[in-house]
């Protein structure tokens, strides 16, 4: 099945393709790939990007749209990435970046591809653990900047993945929700002990 990916807002695309239309934005990003890019590069596979600011005891996630990552792509690969975020007055570019995580998404975004079941997909933050995962959202349909990981949605921790969580590994939500709760959860101090 095919996955379900949303188009990005306008105003948030606008913000990345005038940041691409400008040299100094590219120069100034540093990022060797999308400065010796040849050819035309172009924005694509828009994810909205949520963060995980904590999981309770029940099992319960508080998320927020955070913005949207579009892979930049020159020729047949993407070179980078570009973020756009929301504003007061809306939304603006970000910044452009590249590292493990542009390919590590492209891969996940295939093996979601290859799935039965249709997902819409978006990518989970863990800042705590300096985590992304790639969040197959069970209603394909459901709009992109609100909700929360269901218990039978599938998170992919994409590579590099901290230690234990295997990388491109689909987990149910259920499953690895009680994992990065432990992990992000500071431990309880021992009586007696500095705080």
């Amino acid at each position: 099945m095919p996955l379900h990916v949303l188009p990005a807002p306008a105003p948030a695309l606008r913000s990345v393709l005038t940041a691409l239309s400008s040299p100094t934005a590219v120069s100034e990003a540093r990022t060797p790939s999308l400065l010796g890019a040849q050819g035309p590069v172009s924005p694509e596979l828009p994810l909205p990007v949520h963060v995980l600011d904590r999981v309770t005891a029940d099992g319960t996630t508080a998320t927020r749209l955070a913005g949207w990552r579009f892979l930049i792509r020159a020729g047949d690969r993407a070179v980078a990435a570009a973020e756009s975020v929301p504003t007061a007055d809306g939304w603006a570019f970000s910044r452009f970046f590249e590292g493990p995580y542009i390919p590590s998404t492209e891969l996940a975004l295939r093996q979601a591809e290859a799935m039965t079941q249709p997902y819409q997909p978006r990518l989970l933050s863990v800042p705590g653990l300096y985590m992304l995962a790639l969040w197959l959202h069970g209603d394909p349909t459901a709009d992109g900047a609100t909700g929360h990981p269901g218990a039978a949605d599938l998170l992919v921790p994409l590579a590099p993945a901290p230690p234990g969580i295997a990388a491109h590994r689909p987990y149910r939500v259920a499953e690895l929700l009680p994992v990065l709760t432990h992990r992000v959860t500071p431990p309880t101090p021992l009586m007696g002990s500095p705080a």
